[in-house]
């Protein structure tokens, strides 16, 4: 535990909440910040802790990485969305323990007791019990990787554009991204679009047409949550861009610019100046603490099962939402996805029901509301499964803009974010190319 320092507590602004109970919530990310919406302005003293001051858009954070949009495109200051009402208090920093006797989260070696504690501290990478492989293949969780794999992609470039050895220029000018999940194929396509299309013109002694990106999965077929057909579409527009499908392979071991792959056929070595790694996460390890307090269980990828309120056994005091919960209390009994739509209502069912309880009333059950998966897979071409309508091509993108910009938290990011869109369709240049030392 945590040595004692001082309790830190919100100073009720207002005589109205000076006896009011007392909300924390962990993390702020789509569930956290969904469900301090959805309390700002009750009669509720609300603290949100994260290590961050902002909240993250990670699905567009493939965009960041190939020099699409910026890093604060896609990071939204919390204080900004939340900083205007009167009972919600932000503090930056993680959490070291939480001391579920006392009702106290200790973080910064400091205790904040609360009355509901709302966990939503979201996931990490996972490399399948090989950590030693990170630091070949970069990750895509937060906006330094992103940047990570921009730098490293743009940097390749500028090596091979000085480079007189025809053999070490093609190993620069290539990219392996592991993962063919929606992550992966969006990674990969636009890495794939930037290298031979983007910089046609920017180079001079390098051949755009001899970058290469490969994408490995060990599946038949990539995105293969999704309906065969769209996968099917999503796959052969990858091949038609040039983007090479290695799949029903297996990464076997992954070292500085080369990494083997073990297929049904035998094993396969890939070389490259970029090692991308979307195939896998793990849930926070804030998760196996909560459960080493609690005594309650945790599934194989860390994630803690929780009743139908989501809180924890014997703990309805505690709710765990968003990648960090595993929700199966479902038609189909299977866990709700660890995405941005299954998160967003878990975080605003949550907190209509901890406000509902306080006023004893009663709430309806949560129910999820499936809208569907998409990905894009290439400039103006996605796919897109939205409740059964299954769409694909220029249309599929058009849906998947307007869904993403629906889920932008705020308006100055929505708006930059369709411009730079609109430039890079109208000019296929991309404005966020710079290298700097560290992200900006």
């Amino acid at each position: 535990m945590a040595p004692e320092r001082f309790f830190l507590e919100l100073t009720p602004p207002t005589e109205l909440l000076r006896n009011a109970p007392h909300v924390v919530i962990v993390g702020g990310g789509f569930a956290g910040l969904k469900a301090a919406h959805a309390l700002a302005g009750k009669t509720v003293r609300v603290t949100l802790i994260d290590k961050r001051n902002f909240n993250l858009f990670q699905p567009l954070l493939y965009q960041v990485a190939s020099g699409l949009v910026s890093q604060t495109d896609v990071a939204s200051p919390l204080r900004i969305m939340l900083g205007q009402a009167p009972n919600v208090q932000i503090l930056m920093g993680e959490v070291d323990d939480i001391d579920t006797s006392a009702q106290e989260v200790i973080f910064n070696d400091r205790r904040l007791h609360y009355d509901h504690l709302i966990v939503a501290a979201g996931a990490t990478s996972s490399y399948f019990g090989h950590d030693e492989w990170a630091q070949f293949a970069t990750p895509m969780k937060s906006l330094e990787d992103a940047y990570g794999i921009r730098k490293r992609v743009l940097g390749a470039l500028e090596e091979a554009e000085q480079t007189p050895d025809p053999t070490q220029r093609r190993l620069l000018q290539s990219v392996v991204v592991v993962g063919g999940g929606p992550t992966g194929c969006e990674l990969a396509a636009s890495l794939n679009d930037l290298m031979r299309h983007t910089l046609d013109r920017d180079f001079k002694q390098i051949d755009p047409s001899l970058c290469q990106v490969t994408l490995v999965d060990p599946g038949d077929r990539v995105l293969r949550a999704m309906d065969p057909q769209l996968s099917k579409a999503a796959g052969d527009h990858l091949k038609r861009s040039g983007v090479e499908l290695l799949l029903g392979g297996r990464v076997k071991t992954i070292e500085a610019n080369k990494l083997v792959v073990t297929t049904s056929d035998g094993e396969v070595t890939l070389e490259a100046g970029t090692i991308c790694w979307t195939a896998g996460v793990a849930a926070s390890p804030l998760g196996k603490l909560l459960a080493e307090r609690t005594g309650c269980s945790v599934d194989r990828g860390g994630r803690l099962p929780v009743e139908p309120d989501f809180s924890i056994p014997g703990h309805p005091e505690i709710r765990v939402v968003g990648d960090l919960c595993s929700y199966s209390h479902t038609k189909n009994g299977k866990p709700l996805p660890g995405m941005a739509g299954p998160a967003v209502q878990m975080g605003g069912w949550v907190a209509k029901d901890i406000l509902a309880k306080l006023q004893n009333q009663t709430h309806a059950p949560f129910v999820f509301t499936d809208f569907g998966s998409m990905a894009v897979v290439g400039p103006l071409f996605a796919v897109a499964d939205l409740r059964g309508i299954k769409v694909s091509g220029a249309l599929g993108w058009l849906l998947w803009g307007l869904a993403h910009l629906a889920f932008i938290p705020d308006n100055e990011n929505r708006l930059t974010l369709l411009t730079k869109w609109l430039w890079m369709i109208i000019t296929r240049e991309r404005s966020a190319l710079v290298i700097t030392q560290a992200p900006s």
